[in-house]
Formats: C-alpha cells, sequence, structure tokens
C-alpha cells in the first residue's frame, strides 16, 4: 500500500522500518479525540499559508482546510456508532496558561488566547469534552486519562493538528498511558508537508497505527453502540 511518506524516506529508514510491528490490532472500546481544531489555525477562508501568515501566525494554510472533511466524516460516523468524542483547544484563561504550547515566536500585538474556539464544522455537542490545555500534549495538566479510564475506552482515534506536535505530543502520551492508538493520515495535518509525513512515519513505527480515513471509518463503523457516554465522564471547564 503506498503511503504519503514514500516519497520522503529512504533506504536506511527502509531498513529501520522493517524492524519494528505496524500491524498493531486496535481495541473494541474507541473514543475519537479531535486535536486543536480551532480558528485561529483555520482562518474564516481557505488560503495558502503564505498569504494567511501574516494575519494568523499559527495558521496551517491549506492543510488545514483539506482535512475538514475527513474530520466532518469521522466525526459524523463517532456520534452515529455513539463512540465518545473528546476535543483539545488552547488554554484561554491567562490566568491559567503555563505558557504556550509550543515555542513558536510571537507575533507583536498577538493576542495569545484569541481563536481557541474549535470551527464551526466540527463544533462540539452536549455531552462532547473539550479540555483547555497549556502544553502540547492533550495529556500533561488535564484529567484525559482518567475520563478514558471512566469511559472504558482503550483505543483513541486521533485526528487534528499539528502532526509534528500536539498530534505527535498526545500519541507517544497516549501510548504511554497504555491505549492503542490510530492516526488518521488524511485527518492530521501540519504547516510543514515535510514534518507532517516524516512524523506520520515514525509514529507509525514506534507509538501508533497511521491509517486513512476509509479504514478508520470501517474500524469505528463496526463497534458495537457504547452504553456510557462522554456526558458520564464530567463535564469540562471550557
Amino acid at each position: 500500500m503506498d503511503r504519503c511518506w514514500d516519497d520522503v524516506i529512504g533506504p536506511d529508514e527502509r531498513l529501520i522500518a522493517a524492524r519494528y510491528q505496524t500491524d498493531r490490532t486496535p481495541g473494541s472500546r474507541p473514543a475519537l479525540l479531535l486535536i486543536d481544531c480551532y480558528r485561529k489555525v483555520f482562518g474564516d477562508r481557505p488560503r495558502p499559508l503564505a498569504d494567511a501568515i501574516d494575519d494568523l501566525p499559527a495558521t496551517c494554510g491549506l492543510s488545514a482546510w483539506r482535512a475538514l472533511d475527513p474530520l466532518r466524516q469521522l466525526l459524523k460516523t463517532a456520534r452515529e456508532v455513539r463512540v465518545p468524542v473528546l476535543y483539545t483547544t488552547g488554554q484561554r484563561r491567562t490566568d491559567a496558561r503555563l505558557g504556550a504550547t509550543t515555542r513558536r515566536v510571537r507575533e507583536p500585538g498577538e493576542d495569545v488566547a484569541a481563536g481557541y474556539e474549535i470551527v464551526a464544522e466540527l463544533a462540539p455537542r452536549p455531552g462532547e469534552l473539550v479540555l483547555d490545555k497549556s502544553r502540547a500534549s492533550a495529556f500533561f495538566g488535564t484529567p484525559l486519562s482518567t475520563w478514558l479510564r471512566q469511559l472504558d475506552v482503550d483505543t483513541l482515534v486521533v485526528g487534528g493538528e499539528t502532526t509534528s506536535g500536539c498530534v505527535r505530543a498526545s500519541v507517544v502520551d497516549a501510548y504511554s498511558h497504555g491505549f492503542e492508538v490510530i492516526v488518521v493520515e488524511d485527518a492530521t495535518f501540519d504547516r510543514s508537508e515535510l514534518s507532517h509525513k516524516v512524523n506520520l512515519f515514525d509514529m507509525h513505527l514506534k507509538y501508533a497505527s497511521v491509517r486513512r480515513l476509509a479504514a478508520a471509518l470501517d474500524y469505528l463503523s463496526q463497534r458495537p453502540f457504547c452504553e456510557t457516554t462522554a456526558s458520564s465522564a464530567g463535564r469540562s471547564g471550557s
């Protein structure tokens, strides 16, 4: 099967990859985790990164908009089969911020707390949990692990941004907490296409199963309806 990283890895990487077990079997109790699908990375319309970055320093340009429909399909399917849905966004309370999630240089006059609303196309419904986080990982300083255990989740299906940053950090921590992880190739995105591909390749070897949208939808649609909904785990403070 062709993979998105095939054009950026060489013989040494293929040799290394042969030493990893990449045919992991996911569990039977998934949750969908949508990472940082907020307005400041999308903007109000599709624009190339070079055209948008002065107005939106955190933009992911067109790659965000290409991932929007796959994200919508994941969300629609998860809701139909009553798989718990959880979101992360940036910490908006300045008095609760531990600093920025990454070390990106801030633009003069930039409102660091603005634009963290989840985009309307993916907006949470009542009972879907939203975690405010102040570091890259969805697990750092949040009750995510506790909520997932309460929901008896064993597998996280992950979409959102950025592949090399908050997605990767969350995937590594999910693996470290003992969860199986599926990263949806079409539903993750990054400012850099190179970073996107290299990090998907590396996560697939070490921490997760990277699957295309069709395979992820097939996995979700075969799950039995969850008797427990995300609302039973508590309500977000956002």
